[in-house]
């Protein structure tokens, strides 16, 4: 139990640096940019995946050291991309039929996607005893 509890504060802090990271990306592209909020929200998105990954098998997930990276990198994306699906629909939703502005829309489904995410990869991606 303990060790979960751990996993868990480290995951919400690599997820607090990469929501940083996705949030700005977003922002700056729609707002110093003019790109349409739900493109600008994949890319950040997209960008913050990459680094999620590697904090997520550097600190969070004891991974498999002889598991092939390049598999498991797919697998981390295709999840990712799950939850890119996932992001974009709480978006879409909260901004185009709530009528909430996409600035707030984003803390709601990033909160949805961290709950996706966490559970997803420690399935998935996490070495199994």
């Amino acid at each position: 139990m303990k060790k979960l509890i751990e996993q868990i504060v480290k995951f919400g802090f690599v997820g607090f640096l990469c929501f940083f990271i996705d949030y700005g990306i977003m922002v700056l592209l729609t707002e110093r940019f003019g790109v349409d909020y739900l493109l600008s929200s994949g890319i950040s998105f997209t960008v913050s995946v990459v680094v999620n990954y590697i904090l997520s098998v550097t600190f969070v997930f004891e991974t498999d050291k002889n598991k092939n990276k390049v598999g498991e990198f797919i697998v981390f994306v295709v999840l990712s991309v799950i939850g890119l699906g996932i992001n974009e629909l709480c978006m879409w939703f909260t901004v185009e039929t709530l009528g909430i502005h996409y600035m707030i829309s984003k803390i709601g489904a990033t909160a949805v996607v961290m709950v996706y995410n966490f559970v997803s990869r420690k399935i998935f991606i996490e070495k199994k005893n």
